[in-house]
């Protein structure tokens, strides 16, 4: 059987599934801000995004743009009914205040004990641009990962160990992948689901850390 690996659609589109209603979540730049575009209304879901701006929803496509409204990685959105605007130092206050449910980021690597590496690789040529991942990464009650499981050279990223610069350390709960989701508690990598066509033993053999299927543990 073929390996049915989920594109970067399919991945945000299953983050969005596991948002419990009523959530406060910001969204990090990049892949993760396509989640906007999966959550439905009855989810009730507040997105919040650092640079300010508090209850937006993805721009519809018949939605005439407004120029100014804009998430933190400068992407067009389109505001909630009782939205609001504000200065980033109360939208920093929110992300280290305790009062985001869930955060949702890329990452470069993650460490079976939740640490977190998404802002440098160490190259030289790197231009280091942390923003405010540091902040949401020890700030929301929870951390959810969206990423390919392998870097393009076919690399883990799901490590025992960071080997790149630290964002945040033992902040991770759960990895969404192209072939997978994962929970991390306790130190140890629970595979809650995989895509169809993948064994248990090829996803090992993938991923830089013990795994432990959790579908056979009773």
């Amino acid at each position: 059987m073929n390996i049915q690996k989920r594109t970067r659609e399919q991945i945000v589109q299953r983050v969005a599934q596991d948002i419990p209603t009523g959530s406060f979540v910001n969204l990090g730049i990049g892949l993760p801000t396509r989640v906007a575009g999966y959550l439905k209304p009855e989810q009730e879901v507040i997105l919040h995004s650092e640079n300010g701006v508090l209850g937006f929803t993805a721009l519809g496509a018949d939605e005439q743009p407004d120029n100014d409204l804009i998430n933190a990685g400068k992407e067009l959105v389109s505001m909630l009914e009782g939205g609001s605007f504000m200065n980033s130092a109360d939208s920093f206050d929110i992300m280290r205040g305790g009062h985001l449910d869930i955060c949702i980021m890329g990452a470069f690597q993650v460490a079976i004990n939740g640490d977190l590496a998404n802002w440098h690789t160490g190259a030289s040529d790197a231009v280091p641009a942390v923003g405010g991942a540091m902040d949401l990464a020890v700030g929301a009650r929870c951390v959810y990962v969206c990423m390919e499981h392998v870097t393009k050279n076919g690399e883990a990223k799901i490590v025992d160990e960071l080997t790149y610069p630290i964002t945040g350390k033992h902040c991770v709960n759960r990895i969404y992948t192209d072939l997978c989701v994962i929970e991390l508690k306790d130190n140890q990598a629970f595979v809650l689901e995989m895509v169809d066509g993948l064994s248990f033993d090829e996803l090992r053999q993938q991923t830089g850390c013990k795994l432990i299927d959790a579908r056979q543990v009773a």
